[in-house]
Formats: structure tokens, C-alpha cells, sequence
């Protein structure tokens, strides 16, 4: 079996933008932390507010944030985000500011 195990600090914890009985966990790698990358948290699904002044800056300033390039609706850089039953959240008592590891692993297939 493969596995890859990393750490993270917690960045923010955020409701279900469809109320729904889950939250969104934003984490932050400790490398980042500590090399001062760090970028301002923008909660899942709470996208920035815009100006238009006419249809085709609409169409121009929608694509970006669309892409993540106006930091709306795009993930920004350095953020892993997580979705958590709220049991699961309740079981942890997970707090910003927490170092928490993220352990991925890979069951190895035999054949086809």
C-alpha cells in the first residue's frame, strides 16, 4: 500500500453554502505557513462583490472570477479544502488555528 502523509494548519471553517449537514474545511500546508505564502482565506462560496459599468465588462470581470483570477469563486492558492459530516466535525472538535495531518492512501491492485 502507498502512502502519502502531509500537514496542514486550519484556515477556516465554513457552514454548507446549501445548508446542508456538512462543512467545508479550508486547510493551509505548514510549508506555506512558513514560507510566508500565505493568502487571505476566502470561504467556499462567498464570492467577492463586482462592479460593471457595462455588458462587456460584465462578460470580461465574470470570466476571471469565474477562473479564480478576480479571487471570487476560484480556489485560491496554497488552500485544501475539505468537505466534513457534520458528525464528523462534532467527533474531531477541530478549531482554526489546529495542525492537522491529512493521510492519503493507495491500495496496490494485483492484475487487471
Amino acid at each position: 500500500m502507498l502512502v502519502m502523509k502531509k500537514e496542514f494548519v486550519v484556515k477556516s471553517i465554513d457552514s454548507a453554502p446549501d445548508g446542508a449537514p456538512y462543512v467545508i474545511l479550508s486547510l493551509s500546508s505548514l510549508k506555506e505557513l512558513k514560507d510566508g505564502n500565505q493568502n487571505p482565506p476566502a470561504a467556499f462560496g462567498s464570492p467577492k462583490v463586482m462592479g460593471f459599468s457595462n455588458m462587456n465588462d460584465m462578460m470580461k470581470d465574470l470570466s476571471k472570477m469565474m477562473s479564480g483570477g478576480g479571487g471570487g469563486m476560484g480556489m485560491p492558492s496554497g488552500i485544501t479544502q475539505l468537505k466534513l459530516e457534520m458528525h464528523e466535525y462534532k467527533e474531531m472538535g477541530l478549531s482554526v488555528g489546529d495542525k492537522v495531518f491529512l493521510e492519503l492512501s493507495k491500495a496496490e491492485t494485483l492484475g487487471v
